[in-house]
């Protein structure tokens, strides 16, 4: 993917959606000691992995400044990387707890927090230029795993494909012509562990097709 103008990570006061800059000084003022801020992706850039999620949890990302660290769907998510081997330390939900990941990269579509956790189509575009800067900065980047649908649509996205052409699914392994290989799996979210709608071995199952595609 050829360089981009637009940085790989956005400044933390990143005011490009106005709708999510309110949220942001609402919540700096009900949360002081918050990160408050557009968070910046988790890893070395000699990752071979890059985990795409949705956007910072309120008391999760946005609290701690660091994806998916502070909530639940961090808990399982780097509990599974670390199982796999691509994670060492302890997790403890702080940014200062030691824990590395190993050639991975952790981001998200969405990099500020949204209301109810929704970002809005407006919004998801305005971030795509990170995503896509991010990716060119990765130069041994193989494989990325989207978390969710909205992650799975921005990365086609990001490559100027059409959706119809890749559709999402629970474990889809999805070459681009780029050279990528795109994997699916339903966000780690506790609603959908408490719904069953993605189990510990579900997603340890997508982990392993992402580690097939590296391996290939």
């Amino acid at each position: 993917m050829p360089q981009t103008a637009t940085p790989a990570e956005p400044a933390a006061d990143c005011s490009l959606c106005p709708r999510l800059v309110e949220f942001r000084e609402a919540n700096q003022k009900a949360y002081p000691a918050f990160f408050n801020g557009a968070v910046p992706s988790f890893g070395k850039e000699d990752a071979e992995l890059l985990v795409v999620g949705l956007a910072p949890g309120l008391k999760g990302a946005n609290q701690t400044g660091r994806p998916f660290t502070g909530d639940y769907a961090g808990d399982l998510l780097y509990k599974c990387l670390k199982q796999m081997g691509w994670a060492k330390g302890t997790y403890d939900r702080r940014p200062d707890d030691g824990f590395e990941l190993v050639n991975t990269m952790v981001t998200n579509a969405v990099r500020c927090v949204p209301p109810q956790n929704k970002p809005v189509g407006s919004e998801i575009n305005n971030c795509r230029p990170f995503l896509q800067a991010r990716l060119a900065a990765l130069p041994n980047l193989k494989v990325l795993l989207a978390l969710g649908k909205i992650a799975h649509d921005t990365t086609i996205r990001t490559f100027g494909l059409r959706l119809a052409s890749y559709p999402f699914g629970h474990e889809a392994v999805h070459p681009l012509p780029n050279g990528y290989i795109l994997v699916d799996s339903y966000h780690c979210s506790r609603y959908n562990v408490n719904t069953n709608r993605l189990t510990e071995e579900m997603f340890m199952s997508a982990l392993k097709a992402c580690q097939k595609a590296m391996q290939a």
